[in-house]
C-alpha cells in the first residue's frame, strides 16, 4: 500500500507540473533532480536485493538438493532392507533343511569319524570341518539378522533427516519468495520513477521548443515586421549564428536535464540554441550525433557540434567556436562556459 500511495503522490505532482511547465521550465529541474536522486537510491537498494536474492535462491537450491539426497538414501536403504530380509529367509530355510537332514540321517558319532579316518591328519581335518559347519550356519544367521536390524535403525534416522530436510526446504522457499517479492516491488518502483522522469523531460523539451519559437518570432518581428523565416545555410559551412546565441548564456548554471534558458545540461544547451534558428534537435548527445552529418575535427566550422565518446555513444556535446575551443555546459556545479575540446572524437553539422 505504501508503494501505491507513493505512485499516487507522484501522479498528482506530475499533473501539477504539467500545468505549470509552460510558464516556468526551470520549475521542472527540482522535481526531476529529486526523482533522479530517488531513482538512484531505489536502484542502489535494488542492487543489494539482487545480491540477497542470489544468496536466497542458492540456499533454496542447496536445501532442495539435500532433500533429494536423503530421499535417494531412503530408497537405497529400502532396497538393502529387502535384500537383508531375503538373505535371512534363505539362511533360515537352509538351517532348517540341514536340521531336518541331520535328524533323518543316522547319527554321526565321534567313533564314526575316528574309524573313517585313515590317518591322524584326516581325523583332525574332519573334526574341524564338523565344528566349522555348525558355527558357520549360526554365524550367518546372526550376521544377517544384525544387518537387517542396522538397516531398520538407519531407516528411522533417514526418516528424521527427511523431515528435517523438508522443513529446511520450506524455510528456504519462504526466504526466497520474500526476497523475490521485494525485488519485484523495487523493479516496479524503478520503472515507475523512470516513466515519471521521461514524462517530465518530454514536457520540459516541449516547453523549451515553445520558448525558442517565441523568442525567434519576437526577434524576427523586432526587425521592422519583416520575418525572414528560419536561417538556412546554403553553403553547408556550419551554423555560425549558433555561436552568438550560445554566448548569450555564458554563466548560466548547469542543470541536469535542463534545456534553458535559466539552466542547461550539455545537449539541452545545443538543442535550445539550434531551436532559435529553427532547427529542432533531440535532447541527448547520442541522438544529436546520429542525426547530424559527420564532420572531421579538422574540418569543423563555427556552430558545428562537437561530440565526445564513440560512434555508438556520445557522452558529451558542445558548440564549436574556433581553434580548439567550444562553448558547453560541463557538469553539475559548473556553468555554461568556454572549454577545451581536446578528446572530441567527431563533429556534427546540421
Amino acid at each position: 500500500m505504501k508503494g501505491k500511495r507513493r505512485f499516487v503522490t507522484l501522479s498528482v505532482l506530475l499533473t501539477t507540473l504539467v500545468v505549470s511547465i509552460a510558464l516556468s521550465p526551470q520549475a521542472l529541474a527540482s522535481p526531476i533532480s529529486e526523482k533522479k536522486a530517488r531513482l538512484a537510491r531505489v536502484q542502489e537498494k535494488l542492487q543489494e536485493v539482487y545480491h540477497r536474492a542470489d544468496i536466497a535462491v542458492e540456499k533454496y537450491n542447496q536445501a532442495t538438493s539435500k532433500l533429494e539426497t536423503v530421499r535417494q538414501q531412503i530408497k537405497e536403504n529400502a532396497r538393502l532392507l529387502k535384500v537383508a530380509e531375503y538373505n535371512l529367509a534363505v539362511a533360515n530355510n537352509q538351517l532348517k533343511a540341514r536340521a531336518e537332514s541331520i535328524y533323518k540321517a543316522r547319527d554321526v558319532s565321534l567313533m564314526d569319524v575316528v574309524f573313517a579316518a585313515n590317518t591322524f591328519d584326516d581325523l583332525v581335518t574332519q573334526l574341524d570341518l564338523l565344528e566349522r559347519l555348525g558355527n558357520n550356519d549360526v554365524d550367518t544367521v546372526k550376521a544377517i539378522a544384525a544387518y537387517r536390524a542396522d538397516i531398520k535403525d538407519r531407516r528411522v534416522r533417514l526418516d528424521a533427516d527427511k523431515e528435517s530436510a523438508a522443513g529446511l526446504v520450506q524455510e528456504r522457499a519462504d526466504q526466497k519468495n520474500a526476497v523475490l517479492a521485494l525485488e519485484n516491488e523495487l523493479e516496479s518502483m524503478t520503472a515507475g520513477i523512470k516513466a515519471d522522469i521521461n514524462r517530465l523531460q518530454k514536457q520540459q523539451r516541449e516547453a523549451a521548443r515553445r520558448a525558442a519559437a517565441q523568442a525567434l518570432a519576437a526577434a524576427n518581428n523586432g526587425g521592422g515586421g519583416n520575418n525572414p523565416g528560419p536561417i538556412v545555410d546554403p553553403g553547408g559551412s556550419g551554423r555560425s549564428a549558433v555561436v552568438a546565441i550560445a554566448q548569450r548564456y555564458l554563466g548560466v548554471p548547469y542543470v541536469w536535464g535542463g534545456a534553458g534558458p535559466s539552466g542547461f545540461d550539455c545537449s539541452g544547451l545545443t538543442m535550445y540554441c539550434y531551436a532559435q534558428i529553427g532547427i529542432g534537435l533531440a535532447h541527448g548527445a547520442t541522438l544529436q550525433q546520429r542525426a547530424s552529418t559527420p564532420v572531421p575535427i579538422s574540418a569543423l566550422q563555427p556552430g558545428d557540434l562537437v561530440f565526445f565518446g564513440n560512434a555508438s555513444f556520445s557522452s558529451h556535446v558542445g558548440i564549436y567556436v574556433g581553434g580548439s575551443t567550444m562553448i558547453h555546459a560541463p557538469h553539475t556545479g559548473d556553468v555554461v562556459r568556454y572549454g577545451d575540446m581536446s578528446g572530441a572524437f567527431i563533429g556534427g553539422r546540421f
